[in-house]
């Protein structure tokens, strides 16, 4: 497929649902893991049994910024046998314009991300995209957290 004939398929899908990611379940494991690489060990995170006592939400949770960092996984955006445009050599995370953690994540919880593409610019080799990523929490009303993510990819 020709850049340009990828460019305007990528185009037309501005303002729709791009993806629907799978379930993941979190697990302590996980947490702790993210814990022990970012030096966070607040117990509200890592210590069960004073946030079954002490915490509101009566449970250890998940570290926002772990579920943020789940995103390029949560929207298959680094499948190596899938690319996420065809053509695309490499794909960088370019910022993010605004993020929000309006739901806890527990341990045992399933999130998965749905992906809106909101804009697309063209950059010298590729595209910037602007989308908005919403994780949801398996059985929640709200989201775990609302993501607009700026990316670049390069053909």
């Amino acid at each position: 497929m020709s850049y340009e004939t990828t460019l305007a398929e990528i185009k037309s899908a501005v303002g729709t649902e791009t993806h629907l990611g799978s379930w993941l379940e979190i697990t302590q494991e996980m947490i702790d893991a993210f814990a022990d690489v970012t030096i966070d060990h607040q117990w509200i995170h890592t210590d069960p049994e004073r946030a079954a006592q002490d915490s509101p939400y009566k449970s250890t949770v998940a570290h926002g910024f772990l579920t943020l960092s789940l995103i390029p996984h949560l929207s298959d955006s680094v499948n190596p046998d899938r690319p996420i445009y065809p053509g695309v050599k490499l794909g960088v995370n370019y910022g993010l314009n605004r993020v929000r953690f309006p739901h806890p994540v527990k341990p045992g919880d399933k999130i998965r991300a749905r992906t809106e593409l909101q804009s697309v610019e063209e950059v010298p080799g590729g595209v910037q995209t602007v989308s908005k990523i919403t994780i949801e929490l398996e059985g929640a009303e709200k989201p775990c957290c609302v993501a607009e993510i700026v990316a670049r990819f390069y053909f």
